[in-house]
This record gives structure tokens, C-alpha cells and sequence, in this order.
């Protein structure tokens, strides 16, 4: 091994509970926070497992909130906060994926609550001090220690009902954290590791849940792989894909862990050329061309692979290509408007990275 460069690692105080029952632990995970009235958090989907919650919960349940949306509308927020007050609640409980765990952090954001979150996808926001919230069709983002839930709860019994197409596009997104931190600008040797790991631990688990959606050891495998990746964007920052994707999402109003899945193949194309020494292990990884080898996984697995499908409209190519130009974040490979134009267009048709 050569002399290991200068760094700077910074790692979140966040508590984890991993393992297949771990929901049991939930009671004790709310009082460990010196909290006795909790808010549980879902979105409607989720509405009647945060009821069973609740009940379970007894007095330590404080009460219900389940409008949980995509992209953390800030309208939503500001209902939540109402019935936080209303309930007298002294943390919150998000149960699910990417939407309510955002609601959450937008809640402790605002008013420091405590956050205990039960992930039920593969979205990995859990472990991050990012938040995402929508307001006026716009996407923007904000980093702070407030933000960052205190404990999580990794069940892998309770992914084992997520849709095996949610299941395969959420661990899309996921890798798409690891990927982006290879060449983050702020990388280092510990979120690199983790981050080839959880690549890995979700290219060996994907395709076993696709084969069978009930395999408990493939389920917590994917959780175990899904918690590296969200930790690596919650210690490093993210470049070109994840403003391609907030752009798509938050001003096209596509599914986040879709859109993710559609993109992945051709950002890791765009920076393959300029961030080739640190992305070499993953190329390795997938056959030895990143986009292409990403693209071939994902259409193995049947992943959504063209931003047609998801509703995307040819005609908004152009502007997507203007705002996701503006105020770009750092990138190992200059941001030209033309390169990404290209680069939408080739995700909008599907076609296979070269």
C-alpha cells in the first residue's frame, strides 16, 4: 500500500439497530432519547402499519401523521409542525422510505425534535444531515446537524413486502450514493471503503430479490448495503447525478428512486473519462466500462432504464438541460450544457452508455 494521502473524515453521531426483529427495540429507542410522546410519521400508503406502531406504542405514542410526500413539499411540513404542536409530541417516528424520512428531518430541522426513523427501503437518506424540500417547483437543499436522525432501525423484515421493482430502483439510488462518492471532491479512505462495499452487497442482493421477493439474508443484505451508501453521501458531497436527479425530481416531478435508476448508468459515463483512477475498483466492479456495465445490471434486474417510461416529456429535455446547468455542483468533469443535453436525451430514450 502506498502513503494514504491527507483527509478529513467527518462521521455522524447517529445510534443504528440492525438486524431481522430490530422493530421491537423501538420503545427503547424513544425513551433513550428521553422522549415520551412520539409523533409517528408515513406516508398514506404506510398509514396502516404506523397505526400498528402506534397502538404498540401505547402511551408513548403521542399520535398520527400520514401525508408523508415525495420530494418534501414545504406546505406539508408546515401541516405537520401544526400537529406536531397540536399533540404535544417530543420526537418523531418516521416508518418508510425517502419521503417520510424527509418529512422528519424537515420537522427536526425546524424545531430540533429528536428523530428515530424505521427504514423500510433503500433510500439511505436516514443516515445524512441533507434535506431535500420542494416549494414553488424548485428542488433546493440544506446540510445541518439537526437534520441528521439520532437512531435508526434497520428490520429486514419489515423490506420484505417493499414491491420488488420499488426494491430494485431504491437500491439503484442507493448505489448511485457510492458511485458519486469515489470522485467526491471531499473523498477519503473510509467513505471510499464503504462505499465499494455497499456496491457490492447490492449488485450480490438485488438480483436474488428479484428471484425471490421473501429472501430474508438477500433483504437484510440490501439494508446492509443500502446503509453504507446513505452513510457515504452523508460524509462526502455529491456531484453531477444528484443535481441531474433533484433537477428531474423537483422541477419534473418524477419518482426520486427511479429517476435515480435511469440516470446512474449515463452520469457514471459522463465522469468515467475524468475520474477514472477512482472509480476504477467499481468499473472492475461491473465489467470494466462503469455506464454501460451499470446500464446491463440494471436492465437485468428490470430496472427502469429510459425517463420516457417515467412520464418525462421530450420537449422539456432543453430546460431540464438549463437547470440542471445552473449553479452546478462540483464535478470532476467540467459541466457543458451540450454534453448534457446529450446526456438527457440519451437517459430519456434509454439508450446504452458507450
Amino acid at each position: 500500500m502506498g502513503v494514504v494521502a491527507s483527509f478529513q473524515y467527518n462521521i455522524g453521531p447517529a445510534r443504528v439497530i440492525f438486524g431481522p426483529g430490530s422493530l421491537g427495540q423501538l420503545a427503547d429507542a424513544i425513551t433513550g432519547q428521553g422522549c415520551k410522546r412520539a409523533l409517528i410519521l408515513s406516508t398514506p400508503h404506510q398509514s396502516a402499519e404506523a397505526k400498528g406502531i402506534a397502538a404498540a406504542l401505547g402511551p408513548l405514542s403521542a399520535g398520527l401523521f400520514t401525508d408523508a410526500t415525495m420530494h418534501t413539499p414545504v406546505d406539508v411540513t408546515e401541516r405537520a409542525m401544526a400537529t406536531y404542536r397540536a399533540v404535544g409530541a417530543d420526537c418523531v417516528v418516521s416508518f418508510g422510505g425517502g419521503s417520510t424520512i424527509g418529512l422528519g428531518k424537515a420537522i427536526g430541522y425546524r424545531n430540533d425534535a429528536p428523530q428515530i426513523v424505521v427504514a423500510t427501503t433503500y433510500a439511505g437518506s436516514e443516515v445524512t444531515p441533507i434535506l431535500g424540500q420542494t416549494e414553488n417547483g424548485e428542488k433546493t437543499t440544506v446540510r445541518a446537524a439537526s437534520i441528521l436522525p439520532e437512531v435508526v432501525i434497520y428490520d429486514p423484515e419489515l423490506t420484505i413486502g417493499l414491491p420488488v421493482a420499488m426494491s430494485v430502483s431504491s437500491g439503484l439510488n442507493a448505489m448511485a450514493h457510492a458511485v458519486e462518492g469515489l470522485y467526491a471532491r471531499d473523498r477519503n479512505p473510509i467513505s471510499s471503503m464503504m462505499a465499494m462495499e455497499g456496491l457490492r452487497a447490492l449488485k450480490q442482493a438485488l438480483p436474488r430479490i428479484l428471484n425471490e421477493a421473501g429472501d430474508l439474508a438477500a433483504r437484510g443484505d440490501a439494508l446492509y448495503g443500502a446503509w453504507l451508501c446513505g452513510t457515504v453521501l452523508g460524509t462526502v458531497g455529491m456531484a453531477l447525478h444528484h443535481k441531474l436527479c433533484h433537477t428531474l425530481g423537483g422541477s419534473f416531478d418524477l419518482p426520486h428512486s427511479e429517476t435515480h435508476a435511469i440516470v446512474l448508468p449515463h452520469s457514471a459515463a459522463y465522469n468515467a473519462h475524468a475520474a477514472a483512477n477512482e472509480l476504477k475498483s467499481a468499473a472492475d466492479l461491473f465489467g470494466g466500462s462503469l455506464g454501460a456495465g451499470l446500464y446491463d445490471f440494471a436492465a437485468s434486474i428490470n430496472a427502469p432504464t429510459a425517463l420516457r417510461d417515467l412520464g418525462m416529456k421530450e420537449a422539456d429535455l432543453d430546460r431540464a438541460a438549463d437547470l440542471a446547468t445552473r449553479n452546478p455542483y462540483w464535478n470532476p468533469r467540467p459541466i457543458e450544457r451540450q454534453a448534457i443535453r446529450a446526456l438527457l436525451q440519451n437517459a430519456w430514450e434509454g439508450a446504452r452508455p458507450q
